[in-house]
Order: structure tokens, then C-alpha cells, then sequence
């Protein structure tokens, strides 16, 4: 059995709205193939995800076809009528009477703390007894200190969502092998989000490249990364944002296991990512709607990275960052960027770096 799921988070744009007749094609494809399951959350796209997916796949496709994982984001909640309204919208824009599985959104020490006021776990469990989410859990996003004490406080918990990879395998930050050894002492399943990084993995640094090229000169850099968390136990659902067909079709080809040379060279590989990545983003976006001055974060970082990845290539960026909405100077150092950013980053102090890098020259 395949265990790809499609995550519709990064979805196929048309300026600055969801291109859905090519979502649809994208999960028609991925529903022929053998694809069931689909991942949204309230905030996706600010609301445009969760209603790609009903106009996409709920109102084309039979039910029993198909299973959607959405999620309660914990920083927008303060009481259980809070809850309640959320739940109310999110089945109203999905097109459905109920969610397969159903997760508290971006629990870390904050959120966690938080959704005690108001019994987040306790809301779960009424949704599950009413029938109206038939799996519940929650995605994750700090140390496995933390992890192991939510799963002894909460054994109702079924599934878990982890951000996995093996550029942050022994990562000191996401602790993504840490994580996945808590889960696996309490017996939770695993949904891996983020298995190439937001697109780290799919696209390499030369050298990092070279390694893989060398065990297989044909196999894509994000199918290394899918069969990295694929074959690990516990692992039900490996989540990749699909926006090609060759993508869908190469996901959900058979993933065969690592052989013990491959686990080492992709280890090798992500050392050689680290020395050349200054900002360890995935794009996620999750940092953009806090911000008061409108800076495109993601896309400084991209810009930043590239540059630190070639450095005598500057002059090759330095129109692209000029030609962005905001520049990285204008930050005020508020930090509302970082508390929500899933990856820990310090994302004022990185813009910082990148202003005394380019911004002498585009003003």
C-alpha cells in the first residue's frame, strides 16, 4: 500500500488565486493512481485550500473514495465556542459532514499551554464520540521532552503529525529522530509532514546532488527523501504537496527500502545541504499574515540562500530582491514571525543578515 498523501497547502497557483481546474487534474490523478488521503487546515491559503478541496475533489468524487485530515488552529482559539465556529466553517467549506481525521494544529510549549484553557483535547473527544471526526490527534512542532508529555497526558491521541526528514533527522531543533522515537514508545501512528523540506530536498546543491547521483544517476532528489521516511515503522501517511502530474505518478510508484549504504550517503548529502544553507525555511507562509510590514519572508530567505550558496552570483540576485514588495530592512524586530514559525528560526535576526548583505546596493 502507497503511502503518499496529498497536502494542499502549496497548491498550484494562477496569481494570487488557486488554479483548481489544475487541482482537480492533480487529484483526479492522484486518485487513479491509488491516492486517498488529503490534508488542509483552516489557514491554508486563507481559507482557499479547504474550499479547492470541496470544489475539487468532495463535490467530484464519491466519499468512500477519499479521506481528509484537517486541523483547529490552536493560536486562533481562546474558548470552546471558538472551537465549535471553526469546526462549523471548516465542514461548510470542505463540502462535508465529517473529517476522517481531525488534529489540534501546531502544538509547541506556547500552544499546548494555551488549548488547556479551553480543553482542546477535550473537544476532540467529543467530535469523535459524535462521529464527526473518526481519527484525532495533533501536528507538532517541539522537542520530544514535550512530545513524550503530551502522549502520557493524552492516550486518546491515535495520530501524530511530525515534521521528518533526513536533512533534520538529528537536528538539535526539530529533533525529528527524537520525535519519531516518542512516538513509536507510545504506539501512535505517524503522518510525516514536511519529508523534503518544502522543496529543500527536491532541489540540491551540487555537491549534495553528486552523492545521490552516485547511487542512482536517474532517481529524482525527492524520492530519496520520500523512501528516507516511507519504510520508517509507524509511519502510515507521507504527505507531499503534488503540483505535476510526473510528481503524483513518480509518488506513488513502490518506495522500497533504504539499503544501509544509501542511509549513509543521504546523511552524507545533508551535511554537505547544511554548510551551504544560511535560512532553514520551507516556505510554509505561516509567518506572512502576522507581519506589519508586509514583508515576503519566504522569498528573502530563498534570495539569501541562493546567495550564500554562491556568493559570486550576487550580482544575479540583487534585481530580484530589489524588485520585492518589502525589503528585509524595513523589519521592526516585533519577533510575531518567529513565535508562529514552525521551524524555530529567528527570523528578525536572519533579515537582518540578509539587509547588511543587499541592501546598501538597492538603496
Amino acid at each position: 500500500m502507497n503511502k503518499t498523501g496529498f497536502g494542499f497547502l502549496r497548491l498550484p497557483m494562477s496569481g494570487d488565486q488557486v488554479d483548481r481546474a489544475e487541482v482537480c487534474r492533480l487529484a483526479d490523478c492522484f486518485l487513479e493512481l491509488g491516492g486517498s488521503y488529503f490534508d488542509t487546515a483552516y489557514t491554508y491559503l486563507g481559507g482557499e485550500s479547504e474550499r479547492a478541496l470541496r470544489e475539487c475533489v468532495v463535490k467530484r468524487h464519491p466519499r468512500d473514495d477519499f479521506r481528509i485530515a484537517n486541523k483547529l488552529p490552536t493560536w486562533l482559539v481562546h474558548s470552546r465556542e471558538d472551537c465549535a465556529r471553526i469546526f462549523a466553517e471548516q465542514l461548510e467549506r470542505c463540502g462535508v459532514d465529517d473529517f476522517d481525521v481531525y488534529l489540534l494544529h501546531g502544538l509547541d510549549r506556547e500552544n499546548y499551554a494555551a488549548c488547556g484553557s479551553w480543553d482542546g483535547f477535550g473537544f476532540l473527544r467529543e467530535l469523535k464520540k459524535q462521529g464527526r471526526a473518526r481519527r484525532i490527534g495533533f501536528s507538532y512542532h517541539d522537542d520530544a521532552a514535550l512530545l513524550d508529555q503530551i502522549l502520557t497526558e493524552h492516550p486518546e491521541v491515535e495520530l501524530l503529525q511530525l515534521q521528518i526528514n533526513y536533512l533534520d533527522w538529528e537536528s538539535a531543533v526539530i529533533q525529528s529522530r527524537c520525535c519519531w522515537e516518542v512516538a513509536r514508545k507510545h504506539g501512535v501512528s505517524i503522518v510525516v509532514m514536511e519529508p523534503v523540506k518544502g522543496g529543500n530536498l527536491a532541489s540540491l546543491p551540487d555537491d549534495a546532488a553528486a552523492v545521490l547521483r552516485a547511487l542512482d544517476p536517474e532517481a529524482r532528489p525527492a524520492r530519496w527523501a520520500l523512501r528516507f521516511v516511507t519504510n520508517l515503522p509507524g509511519v502510515e501517511t507521507v504527505l507531499s504537496g503534488m503540483n505535476a502530474i510526473a510528481q503524483i505518478e513518480d509518488n506513488l510508484r513502490d518506495m522500497p527500502p533504504l539499503s544501509d549504504a544509501e542511509c549513509v550517503a543521504l546523511l552524507r548529502a545533508a551535511e554537505r545541504i547544511r554548510s551551504v544553507t544560511a535560512v532553514g525555511c520551507t516556505g510554509c507562509g505561516y509567518c506572512l499574515d502576522g507581519c506589519p510590514q508586509r514583508i515576503p519572508i519566504p522569498a528573502c530567505f530563498a534570495l539569501y540562500n541562493e546567495y550564500r550558496r554562491s556568493p559570486g552570483e550576487k550580482w544575479k540576485l540583487e534585481h530580484a530582491y530589489a524588485e520585492l514588495s518589502n525589503h528585509a530592512g524595513t523589519c521592526i524586530g516585533c519577533g510575531a514571525c518567529a513565535r508562529i514559525c514552525p521551524q524555530k528560526l529567528d527570523v528578525p535576526g536572519h533579515l537582518r543578515e540578509l539587509a547588511r548583505a543587499f541592501e546598501q546596493e538597492v538603496q
